[in-house]
């Protein structure tokens, strides 16, 4: 990764460094002290609570390395050419960190989620099947496959999908996915046998823990994400959709967050992508009428990018992957550091955001990619 060299002069102090490395504590961490200035005394933890406590932590955040630690007694404290030495080693591991972290579960322990209770216990509930599909260009087709229920998810779909995006993260030729339903319909939720089962509260918090974790992963996939729309998208149908960066829809086909009905809130993570998706005002609209949305509607509340011409399964999946391929085109890397800088930026503090740019940007720059274009010259064309 590239850093632009700095001379002494240029170096950042030690105050600025200890407000720079703030955002990036870990949740769960030890509070990290501040840098020392020059001929300073290495300071307290952070108060509680405190931007520096380490309280909050952002999907995309990296904790400060080991060495940014304050000396042991009886050392001379770092001048600003060694806190600038550490800042850019501090740099070069972000990236790294940044990847790590985006497959980090969203809860643990310390939330009372226990991930192989609830995945035992969801393995007991078969039925359907999660079937991933690869191709050379770049693209991956993932079908929910549970036809007799309107592809709802029993356990273990909802395990193979966990298993589904960890082969997606590991593939690092992909570049776009279109997720979509057998039989001509998307997915009606969950599978109201496995809910019945797990009615308790505790057992309906992990199922929703582990679908919010899996989801989330989903979402942050380097790959440029497309839901197909068919027939129905009910209920935890309608709430995967919204992981997805975009959502096509065919004649006929409708999205309905019907949880009301079911005496329930969304708990995969739905509601709270549905407000960054079509704002407040619609999202409780939406989600307190349990309103029908059919194509029109979701292109005029910007939950739909388009119609699709056909009805039929196969062409409206052709249909689905020409509307991707616009997007995909070109080097995987180039697209997949597209998908992280958009990522960082919708997720991400607005100075985090651009810091995490500035790392992305180091992978590309003077990659294969970018001197074939320089050579071509393409914008002077």
């Amino acid at each position: 990764m590239k850093t632009s060299p700095a001379g002494p002069k240029s170096a950042p102090s030690s105050r600025g460094l200890n407000k720079l490395l703030v955002p990036f504590a870990r949740r769960g961490a030890a509070p990290t002290p501040p840098l020392p200035g020059r001929g300073q005394a290495a300071a307290g933890p952070a108060r509680p609570g405190g931007r520096g406590s380490g309280s909050r932590r952002g999907p995309f955040s990296v904790a400060p390395p080991a060495c940014a630690a304050p000396p042991a007694p009886g050392r001379s404290v770092p001048g600003p050419e060694m806190a600038l030495a550490l800042w850019k080693n501090f740099l070069q591991i972000t990236m790294e960190r940044i990847l790590q972290q985006r497959r980090l579960s969203l809860y643990n322990g310390a939330d009372g989620y226990e991930e192989e209770l609830i995945k035992k216990k969801l393995q007991q509930f078969s039925g359907g099947s999660i079937i991933l599909s690869k191709e050379d260009n770049g693209i991956a087709i993932l079908t929910l496959n549970n036809p007799k229920l309107m592809n709802a998810f029993t356990g273990t779909m909802m395990v193979e999908l966990r298993e589904r995006v960890t082969e997606l993260e590991n593939w690092k030729d992909g570049k776009g996915l279109i997720i979509h339903g057998a039989g001509n319909t998307f997915c009606s939720g969950s599978d109201l046998n496995v809910v019945k089962e797990i009615s308790n509260s505790q057992d309906g918090m992990n199922m929703c823990m582990y679908m919010q974790n899996t989801l989330t992963r989903l979402m942050r996939l380097p790959l440029i994400s497309v839901a197909l729309v068919q027939g129905k998208a009910f209920g935890g149908g309608a709430e995967l959709t919204t992981a997805c960066d975009f959502r096509l829809m065919t004649p006929g086909s409708e999205i309905r967050f019907v949880h009301k009905h079911m005496g329930l809130v969304p708990g995969w993570g739905g509601g709270a992508r549905l407000v960054r998706i079509v704002g407040s005002g619609a999202a409780l609209q939406l989600l307190g009428g349990a309103a029908r949305v059919d194509p029109e509607r979701a292109l005029s509340l910007g939950l739909s990018e388009e119609t699709l011409l056909s009805s039929d399964e196969t062409r409206a999946l052709g249909e689905a992957r020409a509307w991707l391929s616009r997007y995909t085109e070109g080097p995987a890397a180039v697209i997949r550091a597209m998908k992280k800088v958009v990522a960082a930026g919708r997720e991400l503090p607005f100075e985090a955001a651009l810091r995490t740019e500035k790392d992305i940007l180091g992978t590309v720059w003077g990659g294969p990619a970018n001197l074939e274009a320089l050579v071509r010259r393409p914008k002077h064309k």
